[in-house]
């Protein structure tokens, strides 16, 4: 009589398949099996060498015995049993043939018994990280397990992707964007180390983040193991909350604790589970956590001294301008609505770009090295400036010399580089909503509708001059952002990267209702790609994906877009291929210095791109721009239209 507990599964269709002394590896269930044909006998083994668990499906039978591919120990390709009958022999399976198939009975498996992995992933779930990017690998495989379970609940996606410095920038472009944290994840070792990039152009731009990484087992840590690397001494730099996790620790608390420091502090945090951590049961009364009663609302008032006196200078001031920073993303109606009700100009910092349309009646586009000199104009003409969510970076070039009230939820952001006249300290809305009550019906400001106007006037007349400009190189920057302007559709999520590139993006694209996504602060080439995976993993279908990139940043991650064709992710790709690091060029002949090393050698990105399953299309005169774009944005799926430029018409 069969024993009830054993399960048969079929591990071979066609005896054929595995001709006489071959050996191979099949799997039952979960259980690895070594498949055997010796003597006319079809056997399975245990597929774990006892040494140190060598897959000995991939050994050969010599002389009458298998032969484990790693170390060279020999078993019977039957029993199982080693020369001389010792007693580390390895376990065997029944096996029954039916018809030409093979079978092999495994015992039935126990329910799964909830691990620390379990609690953990689950923990991180209910607080809201459902994304994760990564790379799943030998030493994370109990973690990896855990989040398959909630994937398969339908409470996380993994999104699966080719150099873990892609996730990091994904998990970051998340943060970014929707300001709450996702996560990477990754090996022990060099999985780990790839993050780092990712991981700081989160924290200088102030983006939440979780990254998750395997390592090496605790009994070995220290001894120069393989793939060791002292995690947790490695990110202390980067991470702002930096924990191992160990078999005796809180793991609902560590993992509440991780994501709070995220999303409360804008900032890194990373956890890392040693191996054999992650499987290790949970105990019986483990819990998973969830963020009720455990985080605070942060709409935090600005002291009233501060507010008092803000409100008192902007009483006074005739011609005040706004400018909004990143920090002002998710309060930007509630910025333009205030401007609107001093009828003052608004700009923005390159990173803020898009938080108020080109085309409102204040809107003056970007103020700085990347920005249009209409911002500038009214910057300089301003006798008030009020400053939302910025950072004061060189590149953006606030003037200290304008009379000027600061708001920012960070004390250390205030007065960093110089002394301001008012520092306010308070979440933006919060601030706002006093400030609109203190100043209702009591302001003198002008209406600079009109000279706003007349100022776009003069630089849509200089861009038309711009766009005489031609070569037989290739297509001019401001030609390939025209053509944007008029067909790129008007809420997409704009992804850029680092280079000329964005210099001319920033400069000539206008905003309607887009959201820019860049790598700020950091200034990382190669952004723009990883972004877009991770931006739309945030929107999904709800708005189009656009990344903008040059042919310097984009070989860094190119790979990644085999990532899109995998997810179906139908993000639009622009490239602009000059076959130069254009940007170094440029630095290079200011420092009054030969340019050097940076020429390059492309590959014919639209052929590349059809070669990974998605669209593609190449584009080198800019008569053919139009109705390459228009194709390009009607594709339903991931496309890429490659733009020859001329690194000189910037």
């Amino acid at each position: 009589m069969e024993d009830k507990n054993i399960v048969w599964h079929r591990v071979l269709d066609n005896k054929k398949d595995l001709p006489e002394g071959r050996v191979k590896t099949v799997t039952a269930e979960h259980q690895g099996i070594c498949l055997t044909h010796f003597e006319g006998k079809f056997s399975a083994l245990d597929n774990r060498c006892p040494h140190q668990g060598g897959p000995l499906g991939e050994g050969s039978i010599e002389n009458g015995m298998l032969r484990c591919p790693w170390h060279g120990w020999d078993f019977h390709p039957c029993t199982g049993l080693p020369p001389g009958g010792y007693d580390d022999g390895i376990k065997t399976f029944p096996v029954k043939e039916e018809g030409d198939a093979v079978y092999v009975g495994v015992e039935k498996e126990a329910e799964h018994e909830t691990t620390i992995s379990d609690i953990m992933a689950e923990t991180m779930v209910n607080w809201g990280v459902t994304k994760v990017f990564g790379m799943v690998g030998h030493s994370n495989l109990g973690f990896a397990d855990a989040m398959k379970r909630q994937e398969q609940k339908g409470k996380l996606n993994f999104y699966g992707i080719r150099h873990e410095g892609a996730a990091a920038f994904a998990a970051s472009a998340y943060g970014k964007l929707t300001g709450k944290p996702a996560a990477c994840f990754t090996i022990a070792g060099p999985g780990a180390t790839n993050l780092f990039t990712g991981m700081w152009d989160a924290k200088v731009d102030r983006a939440p983040f979780l990254a998750l990484t395997g390592q090496v087992a605790t009994q070995v840590v220290g001894t120069g193991n393989f793939q060791e690397v002292d995690l947790v001494q490695a990110f202390n730099t980067v991470a702002e909350f930096n924990q191992r996790v160990q078999s005796d620790s809180k793991h609902a608390d560590l993992m509440s604790l991780a994501v709070k420091h995220a999303i409360l502090k804008r900032d890194v945090s990373h956890l890392t589970f040693p191996d054999e951590v992650q499987e290790t049961p949970a105990k019986a009364n483990a819990k998973a956590q969830t963020p009720e009663g455990r985080i605070t609302p942060m709409e935090i008032a600005p002291p009233k001294e501060m507010a008092d006196a803000a409100v008192e200078l902007i009483k006074k001031s005739k011609r005040p301008v706004i400018i909004m920073g990143h920090g002002a993303r998710f309060n930007k109606k509630e910025v333009v609505a205030f401007a609107e009700s001093l009828n003052a100009p608004v700009l923005t910092t390159f990173k803020g770009k898009g938080l108020i349309p080109d085309s409102h009646p204040l809107g003056c586009g970007v103020l700085g090295r990347s920005g249009t000199p209409i911002a500038s104009w009214f910057m300089n003409e301003s006798d008030l400036l009020i400053v939302f969510g910025a950072s004061f970076s060189n590149h953006t070039g606030i003037t200290p010399k304008k009379p000027l009230i600061q708001v920012d939820f960070d004390p250390l952001a205030l007065s960093k580089f110089h002394k301001v006249d008012v520092a306010v300290w308070g979440e933006i809305s919060r601030t706002l909503e006093i400030f609109s009550s203190e100043l209702k019906g009591k302001t003198q400001t002008e209406d600079q509708r009109g000279e706003i106007a007349e100022r776009w006037d003069i630089w849509k007349a200089e861009k038309a001059k711009r766009l005489t400009e031609t070569s037989d190189k290739g297509v001019s920057s401001i030609a390939l952002f025209e053509a944007m302007n008029r067909l790129a559709p008007k809420n997409a999520v704009m992804c850029v990267d680092v280079g000329n590139n964005a210099y001319s993006f920033g400069r000539y694209f206008e905003p309607e209702e887009h959201d820019f996504l860049m790598s700020g602060y950091l200034g990382s080439i190669g952004f723009a790609l990883p972004a877009s995976i991770g931006a739309y993993t945030a929107v999904g279908d709800s708005r189009p994906v656009v990344a903008v990139a040059g042919d310097g940043g984009l070989c860094q991650y190119l790979a990644e877009i085999t990532t899109l064709v995998k997810y179906n992710m139908p993000v639009k790709l622009i490239i602009l291929n000059n076959h130069e690091l254009g940007k170094i060029s440029k630095e290079q002949r200011a420092a009054q210095l030969d340019v050097w090393k940076t020429s390059l050698s492309n590959p014919d990105f639209a052929e590349f791109a059809r070669s990974c399953g998605a669209w593609g299309k190449q584009v080198s005169k800019a008569e053919d721009l139009d109705e390459a774009m228009k194709a390009l944005f009607e594709q339903k799926g991931p496309a890429v239209l490659e733009v020859v430029t001329d690194v000189n018409l910037i």
